[in-house]
């Protein structure tokens, strides 16, 4: 197996005609490891910037990519990442990178240039930092917090040249580092992600809250729910508010007659729609004001 470790350096700007902001991929680095973790060759590559045209001060600022750089040595998206495919070549590569932030904007770049947000050469994944982070003990931080490449590498023992950080290149090798020093093929395998044909879809889905009482993925109001008490059926409101991005109701148990403030939230990710309730027992003033007219 060979380790591809790849970086990417991006410019966020805003374009017109699709109305948003854009990370735009403007260069990209990445270093083979055979299967001993020897480096047999790397890649870079600087990158036109085409819907975002003109360099933000902040992306010039962090890379010390400059517009000059990008004019004399740049080419297009579509010769770069072929240039990289034809480079990465067609064995078994495991494709690395320090957070699944660079696949994220590879697939999303993918998706502007070509409608298509899968990455056709990319059939396995790992994220460095997720794996590096198992072996990493840090006091009186939280284990799940994300730890940024040079403090990873601080930590380790790595001497860092912090002036070429945020050039792809020189990220790669740092990586390549963290990884070395943690290395175990064993564990490395509960960290590969393999990247069939729904995976870049799942990658770019931004799951959502349902706000609309009824809707083609749910209706609150044919929603069954169970009494927190007595396991009895719950008669649904009659109407609901949306309240923090929750359904809130005013219900009655059939079987033990208790009322309550029900709290239903739907949330729809790539492959279901999970729905969380919560509820609190009514005063019962409030709730004889409430039912008053109810047939509940």
């Amino acid at each position: 197996m060979n380790y591809i470790i790849f970086d990417l350096e991006w410019n966020n700007g805003y374009n017109h005609a699709l109305h948003r902001y854009i990370n735009e991929i403007i260069e990209i680095g990445a270093v083979k490891l055979d299967g001993n973790l020897n480096v047999v060759d790397t890649f870079k590559q600087l990158v036109i910037p085409e819907f975002t045209k003109k360099l933000s001060s902040r992306c010039k600022r962090i890379t010390n990519i400059s517009s000059e750089e990008i004019k004399e040595n740049a080419i297009f998206f579509s010769d770069a990442f072929s240039d990289f495919e034809r480079w990465c070549g067609n064995g078994d590569n495991l494709f690395m990178s320090w957070s699944n932030s660079d696949l994220f904007v590879l697939s999303n770049n993918f998706l502007l240039y070509n409608n298509n947000c899968s990455v056709s050469f990319i059939h396995k994944y790992c994220d460095v930092q997720k794996y590096c982070m198992a072996f990493v003990k840090r006091d009186g931080e939280n284990s799940n917090n994300q730890i940024g490449l040079s403090n990873c590498a601080e930590l380790m023992g790595i001497e860092v040249d912090t002036e070429s950080l945020h050039r792809a290149l020189a990220d790669c090798f740092v990586t390549v580092e963290c990884f070395k020093k943690v290395f175990d093929s064993n564990k490395l395998k509960g960290y590969i992600n393999e990247c069939d044909s729904n995976y870049f879809e799942r990658l770019l889905f931004k799951p959502y809250y349902i706000t609309e009482p009824v809707s083609d993925l749910f209706d609150v109001y044919t929603h069954t729910m169970t009494c927190p008490v007595c396991k009895g059926k719950i008669l649904p409101a009659k109407e609901y508010i949306v309240q923090n991005k929750s359904f809130k109701g005013a219900v009655k148990c059939k079987k033990c007659r208790r009322n309550f403030w029900a709290f239903i939230r739907v949330k729809k990710t790539y492959d279901d729609v999970v729905i969380k309730e919560h509820f609190i027992q009514m005063n019962k003033k409030r709730a004889k004001i409430l039912f008053k007219k109810s047939q509940l």
